[in-house]
């Protein structure tokens, strides 16, 4: 398998790669991760199971698309595809540090720009991709609330009911939606998944987002995100703020943007998070 990984770097790079070294390091709740050298070059190696080929192709293409906009440090694809039994992605090494209040408001002015990458085609995406492992459908919507009621919240519920989930306002939320979401949206390239665990500095101090959902909506949706686990540091939002003001009314939005993700923890892992998403939902009607 190896074997195989190290040709496509090869021959992906035009060097001669033959890794000496694969090293098990964290790869999140999804999929194993390992760093491969040659003891003079390091690369990130995420697998999964054969089958997941095209959740690795869709994260390649969303860190290509932010890269694009050169604003804020991604990690570089360098290949991804089957070896064997697994699918892989492989991708830039970066050393992560644990920079400074400096960093976080460079992280945020950055991730500002990349918010102000658009799309003429609306909201959405040019292909689908995973919320973690879950389907993410990006069908381009010329409306934001369509969209969110249809492509983010509906879809999550509907998974959810599947797996015996009960959200006895789930209809009068879906129909409030329109009202909540009153505010004028442009398409802004998002992250997606912007929680702490995938954002960070290198080691000179850099900021560096990773592991994307990558699709045009609402920027809300990012910086909700951030909030939802613990909340990034304050110069963070402080960087974001001065580059690109939120608009009035986010602090009453962010509780529905991060509904999508607790139902999609429902989705993936059970446990109590069906409870906490009908008290959001709550606390989203009162």
């Amino acid at each position: 398998m190896w074997t195989q990984i190290d040709a496509h770097i090869s021959q992906v790079t035009g060097e001669k790669f033959q890794s000496q070294q694969q090293r098990s390091v964290g790869g999140g709740c999804i999929n194993q991760g390992y760093a491969i050298s040659n003891g003079e070059i390091t690369y990130f190696v995420k697998m999964n199971q054969a089958s997941q080929v095209a959740m690795f192709e869709a994260e390649a293409m969303g860190l290509k698309e932010m890269l694009a906009t050169g604003t804020i440090r991604v990690p570089n694809p360098i290949c991804w595809g089957v070896a064997e039994n697994f699918s892989y992605i492989v991708l830039e090494w970066l050393e992560l540090g644990s920079g400074n209040s400096n960093s976080w408001e460079d992280m945020g002015r950055k991730l500002a720009a990349m918010h102000k990458a658009s799309s003429s085609q609306g909201f959405g995406w040019k292909i689908n991709n995973t919320i973690g492992s879950t389907p993410q459908i990006n069908t381009w919507t010329a409306d934001w609330t369509e969209f969110y009621i249809k492509h983010r919240l509906g879809y999550q519920f509907q998974l959810a009911r599947r797996r015996g989930g009960n959200f006895p306002q789930e209809e009068k939320l879906l129909a409030a939606i329109p009202e909540l979401l009153a505010h004028q949206v442009q398409p802004s390239l998002v992250h997606g998944d912007l929680w702490g665990g995938n954002a960070g500095c290198t080691n000179s101090g850099e900021p560096v987002i990773f592991d994307p959902a990558t699709y045009f909506g609402d920027r809300e949706v990012d910086i909700a995100m951030t909030e939802l686990f613990g909340g990034f540091p304050a110069a963070f939002y402080q960087g974001y703020n001065k580059a690109f003001l939120l608009d009035p009314g986010y602090e009453q939005r962010k509780t529905l943007y991060n509904l999508y993700h607790i139902l999609n923890h429902f989705n993936l892992f059970g446990g109590g998070y069906a409870s906490q998403a009908n008290r959001m939902i709550d606390q989203i009607l009162r």
